[in-house]
Parts: structure tokens; C-alpha cells; sequence
């Protein structure tokens, strides 16, 4: 991989303070909004309190955020002429891939780096290894969602529709039990949705699977093929998505 390459696209990523400041803070105020200050944050759940598993969530909504910009945002400069810069250099196509992924999982970690802190010092807690393997799923899983984000740029070659997609991710939000536990129609629909296998593995080291309702109802248990499978086919249909709109491109004059 081209350190070089990536440390001038870190730094490029972190002089634009306007876009950092709401990639990396907003995550962390729908966590204090929605988790912190609410009644029962402290009640148990599983390895862990309500209050973690609210911050999961919104540090895998700030994760996913975050990829999703950098994977469009790489798509629209490629199409744009910047591809044909790099051509004249030594660095190959996947050498270019495996920078922007790498870039785009560093700069996830930063809105996770911050809800986690947030978390940890207004009531979140939990088993060290439900921490650890929760974060650790966050991180790696984000990298589906920066398909997601280099779909729309390649499919529609404008910095606006990388907006609208990292917009339709609060949609998709909503749909993937992330925001709002979901219960009956909707949650079987949420299962279809690509948020949802993320989300509930990022939360299944602290829930086992367990289905959290807002009245306390049982909701059942997901075994955990149900995310695997779930964020596994995603990944599949977006990558495939990827390449055929990389040779349509191609194919244009």
C-alpha cells in the first residue's frame, strides 16, 4: 500500500473541518440525546447496559456515514479527470482501492473513537471483551459501506448523489433497527435491509443475539448467521454492483 498516497488524503480529509465536524460529532450527539440522558440507560441488557448498546448503534451510524462519503467521494474524483493524474504515476487501480478503502476505514475511526469516550465517560459499560469485539466489528464491517458510496458516485458521477446517498443512510437507519427498535412487520422487513446485519453484529457481543423492544416484549433471538448472512450478501450484490458500473464507465468514450 502507498503510505504516502495515504497520508496526503488523511490530511486532505482532515483540513475539511465543515464535513469532519458532522462525521465525527453527530454520532456522538444522537448517542447523548438518545442514550445518555434517557431513563433506564443503566438497565442491563446481555454483557452490557442500555446505554452501550444505543451507543453501538450510533457509532456504527457514524461509521457507515463516514465510509459511505469516502467511497463516493473517490468514485466522482476518479470519473472527474483524477484517475488520468494518477495514471501517469506508478500507482495501479488497486493500488488506488486499497488506499481509498484504507482511508475510508481511518477516518470511521474517528466518530467511533469519540461515542466511544462519550460512552464510556456518561454510563456505558459493559464486559471488556463485549467492548472490544463490538468496535472491532464496527471498524471491519464499515468497509461494506464504502461500496455503497463508490456505487453511487460511479452510477451517477455527481458530488450531489454521494449527498443523497450519505443521506439515504439515515433512511436506511431507520429500516435496519439502528435508530428505533423496531417490532412485527417492520422488523422482519428491517432483516432485508443492509444496516441491520451490521448494526446487530456490531451489538451481538453485548445482546447474544437478543431482540431489544421499547415496552420490554419479547422479541426473540437472531443467531448469529442471520447478520453474517445478512452483511455477506450485501457486501456480494454492492461489490458486484462496483464492477459493473466500473466497466460501463470504462466503456464510454
Amino acid at each position: 500500500m502507498n503510505t504516502t498516497y495515504l497520508g496526503l488524503e488523511l490530511r486532505r480529509i482532515l483540513r475539511d473541518r465543515a464535513s469532519l465536524f458532522f462525521i465525527v460529532a453527530l454520532p456522538a450527539f444522537l448517542y447523548v440525546v438518545f442514550g445518555a440522558t434517557q431513563d433506564g440507560s443503566q438497565a442491563s441488557v446481555g454483557n452490557g447496559n442500555v446505554a452501550l448498546y444505543i451507543m453501538l448503534s450510533m457509532a456504527a451510524y457514524g461509521a457507515v456515514t463516514a465510509t459511505v462519503g469516502i467511497g463516493g467521494t473517490a468514485a466522482v474524483e476518479r470519473l472527474q479527470g483524477w484517475g488520468r493524474q494518477l495514471g501517469l504515476t506508478p500507482l495501479p487501480d488497486l493500488g488506488f482501492v486499497v488506499v481509498k478503502a484504507a482511508l475510508a476505514v481511518l477516518v470511521s475511526l474517528l466518530p467511533v473513537a469519540l461515542i466511544s469516550v462519550v460512552g464510556a465517560l456518561t454510563g456505558a459499560s459493559g464486559t471488556a471483551s463485549a467492548w472490544a469485539l463490538s468496535l472491532l466489528a464496527i471498524a471491519v464491517g464499515s468497509v461494506v459501506f464504502a461500496l455503497f458510496g463508490l456505487c453511487a458516485g460511479l452510477a451517477f458521477r455527481s458530488e450531489a448523489a454521494v449527498s443523497a446517498a450519505s443521506g439515504m443512510v439515515v433512511i436506511l437507519a431507520f429500516l435496519g433497527n439502528v435508530f428505533v427498535p423496531l417490532s412485527g412487520t417492520l422488523l422482519t422487513i428491517a432483516k432485508f435491509t443492509p444496516l441491520y446485519g451490521y448494526a446487530t453484529l456490531a451489538r451481538y457481543p453485548v445482546t447474544e443475539g437478543r431482540l431489544i423492544s421499547n415496552d420490554g416484549s419479547d422479541l426473540g433471538t437472531d443467531p448469529l448467521w442471520v447478520p453474517l448472512l445478512n452483511l455477506g450478501v450485501w457486501c456480494g450484490v454492492l461489490g458486484v454492483v462496483a464492477v459493473l458500473l466500473v466497466r460501463r464507465g470504462r466503456a464510454r468514450p
